[in-house]
């Protein structure tokens, strides 16, 4: 939306994402992810961290529950998201404000490790398969990206190496 702040942050988790549930229901997954900036000094020849920035983040629905079965605490992440700021008032009546950041996407870092992928099984909610349900259990197939339950010989985009020389168009 036009106005809002985005930011991508790299860092990495403070704690594993705590999820809780609103009274509604509503799944949400709150974490802290520190984002410490390197850089080298010539004079000592040698890198030194700088000052760590520690930003509050939350994700909803669905994707707190992937996000707090997906990550934990220590795993360097790539987060983007809209900044979100917020005025309270604190135990003792101060008046507070605290930036925090709405995250659209979030994922493993994979500079310093490796990850697996697994597609996550439909909730069958609204826009989500069309409220159809599907089985818990899927079958696994050598294609990481294919559709589940779909043919991979049905389809000469998805076989590898099934391409020619001509062009397709």
């Amino acid at each position: 939306m036009a106005g809002e702040t985005v930011i991508t942050v790299v860092g990495n988790l403070t704690a594993d994402p705590e999820l809780r549930y609103t009274q509604n229901g509503l799944p949400v997954a709150n974490f802290t992810i520190a984002s410490t900036p390197r850089n080298f000094d010539r004079a000592a020849n040698e890198w030194k961290d700088g000052e760590a920035l520690f930003l509050r983040a939350s994700v909803w629905r669905e994707f707190a529950e992937h996000v707090a079965g997906s990550l934990t605490k220590g795993m360097r992440v790539i987060a983007q998201g809209r900044l979100r700021q917020r005025s309270y008032q604190d135990r003792e009546g101060n008046n507070r404000t605290a930036i925090e950041l709405e995250v659209d996407e979030i994922g493993p870092s994979l500079r310093y490790a490796t990850a697996q992928v697994t597609r996550a099984a439909s909730g069958g909610g609204a826009g989500a398969g069309g409220g159809q349900s599907r089985p818990q259990q899927q079958q696994v197939s050598e294609e990481p990206w294919s559709t589940p339950g779909s043919s991979t010989s049905a389809d000469a985009w998805s076989t590898p190496g099934s391409f020619g020389d001509d062009t397709p168009f």
